[in-house]
């Protein structure tokens, strides 16, 4: 295994068997032909970066058909809102180029109104692409990488602001990424992105924050380290409670900007719970497997009690979940969606049915396995006459 950053080599730690593309939702004529992948990960002491070693082209993922619209979680509409504010309060002043990479339905910006602001959005999946351009946000249907950005020329150190969220972590070539960046921020630019924080996953144990489009699991001590490699320092991190636990990075050229004392907080941290080294990976891997037991025992239980059993959004957690435990309709009835992409379809490699949201009132199960557990406040809010306790479940505490 080698390190996407350094090239050295690397052993992995870690395997959780073969894997299908995590949005991969497929009917029952495609079964055969479906892709695989061997799940494996490794840590770089170098960098202290989690990462994976396999996974599939971008264009495998990300594509026409690609199933997941930020606009649908009204969590999410509310936290863009919020993460928008945020920038608009303490940069405003200066702000005339904003530019976001993996922009998805252009939830994010559009939340910047002001016309004076110029607004471009980079989104590969075509389908997406398009709902961003329709609701009137200027849109490049391509991947953000050194290649297509140099395209911009009249931007070239002129960018004030490049944002993301939960998108850094999908893409294999970091480093042609942060020659984009650098061709395209001003001299004060920063570069401001959310992501999963790796010190959570390893907190709650959830391991299906690990498929193929996460390519990293991200440290205040892995973000330290990279972008040092490129003149660049990690000045300000804030902590979210998307997906379960984030960090919002703020990256500026070296030398420019007062670091905060989070930055040295956190970092301090993450060397006392063994997050920026091989320890807490270890501990990790013993952990996964003390969650897959604990989880086959409890299906089994209710297996036993002839329960009926559904999942809860198909999400793309779930599909790691449901492979590295080998759990199918030996378990699960069906899973139940709100995404029309989705229904019909069935689940990547474990090949459970999708089915409508009417189904799943019309079949309420016993028991209800809460894929979606990162929102599970607005889920359960939203299925207020079904929150009888012990019906819902997922693989980790909720």
């Amino acid at each position: 295994m080698i390190c996407k950053i350094t090239k050295k080599k690397i052993k992995p730690f870690m395997t959780f068997g073969k894997m299908p593309i995590a949005n991969g939702f497929l009917r029952k004529n495609q079964f055969k032909k479906e892709y695989f992948f061997n799940m494996e990960v490794g840590f770089s002491k170098e960098i202290s970066l989690f990462q994976l070693n396999d996974h599939p082209a971008p264009k495998q993922m990300f594509n026409k058909n690609y199933p997941f619209f930020t606009s649908s979680s009204k969590e999410m509409v509310k936290h863009f809102k919020s993460y928008a504010n945020w920038i608009k309060n303490k940069y405003k002043r200066n702000l005339k180029n904003l530019i976001e990479i993996g922009s998805n339905d252009g939830t994010f910006l559009k939340n910047f109104d002001d016309k004076k602001i110029n607004l471009i959005g980079f989104e590969p999946s075509k389908n997406v692409c398009e709902i961003s351009k329709k609701n009137g946000i200027k849109t490049i249907n391509e991947f953000f990488n050194f290649k297509n950005v140099r395209k911009l020329k009249n931007l070239k150190n002129k960018v004030n602001i490049i944002a993301a969220a939960n998108a850094i972590c999908h893409i294999p070539d970091l480093i042609s990424l942060i020659k984009g960046i650098d061709f395209l921020l001003d001299k004060k630019g920063l570069f401001i992105f959310e992501e999963p924080y790796l010190g959570s996953m390893y907190k709650k144990q959830s391991y299906d924050q690990i498929y193929d489009e996460h390519i990293f699991m991200f440290s205040a001590s892995s973000i330290k380290k990279i972008f040092e490699k490129y003149s660049f320092e990690l000045i300000d991190i804030i902590p979210q409670k998307t997906h379960g636990g984030s960090m919002r990075y703020v990256v500026g050229r070296k030398g420019l900007s007062h670091i905060s004392n989070n930055v040295k907080k956190i970092l301090r941290e993450e060397r006392i719970k063994n997050i920026d080294n091989i320890k807490g990976c270890l501990s990790f891997k013993k952990n996964c497997e003390i969650s897959k037991k604990k989880l086959l025992t409890r299906l089994n239980f209710f297996k036993k009690k002839k329960y009926t059993i559904a999942g809860y959004a198909a999400t793309s957690k779930s599909t790691t979940i449901l492979n590295y435990c080998n759990i199918g309709s030996n378990y699960i009835d069906y899973i139940c969606d709100t995404t029309k992409e989705k229904i019909g379809k069935y689940s990547p490699g474990m090949h459970i049915p999708i089915v409508s949201m009417d189904h799943f009132k019309k079949n309420v199960p016993d028991k209800i396995f809460l894929f979606a557990w990162n929102h599970k406040k607005e889920i359960l809010k939203k299925e207020k006459n079904l929150n009888k306790k012990n019906k819902w479940f997922a693989h980790i505490k909720i």
